[in-house]
């Protein structure tokens, strides 16, 4: 297996705007994209590193019907930490593409420096350069 078994899941209203938006803020990369009638997507694999989110548009299928925007949850029920080289960089990006910063970005005292920030349809994403992988106590991130 190659990557991370753990794959985080989201739904969007507008997942197309969605992919750009993660591609051009946050560096993710298109692995699969499938789509759907009406300029939705089915199905959509992005990978960053060894780590990869998957998404898709809002639908009203079995598993669509699981899931609820952050919006219509009244806020967002869990939450993406993604690791980045440049926190900074991605920071400033973040910020260019309209992103909701929640924590500006600064130094963690578990190491790395990292911000929160919601993406346009409010879903939350930490970025940081603390690697949870690495050795503890190695000085990583």
């Amino acid at each position: 297996m190659n990557g991370s078994s753990l794959i985080p899941c989201l739904r969007y209203r507008d997942a197309p705007r969605a992919i750009d938006w993660l591609c051009d803020t946050l560096g993710f990369e298109r692995h699969l994209v499938v789509p759907g009638d009406g300029g939705t997507v089915m199905h959509a694999q992005l990978r960053l590193g060894d780590g990869m989110v998957m998404l898709g548009s809002e639908r009203d299928t079995d598993y669509g019907r699981l899931m609820r925007s952050p919006k219509d949850a009244g806020g967002s029920t869990q939450s993406v930490y993604v690791v980045v080289a440049d926190p900074d960089g991605t920071y400033a990006r973040a910020r260019e593409k309209g992103a909701e910063i929640a924590v500006p970005i600064q130094d963690e005292a578990h190491g790395g420096r990292s911000f929160t920030c919601l993406d346009r349809e409010g879903h939350v994403w930490t970025v940081g350069s603390y690697d949870p992988w690495a050795e503890p106590g190695s000085g990583a991130g």
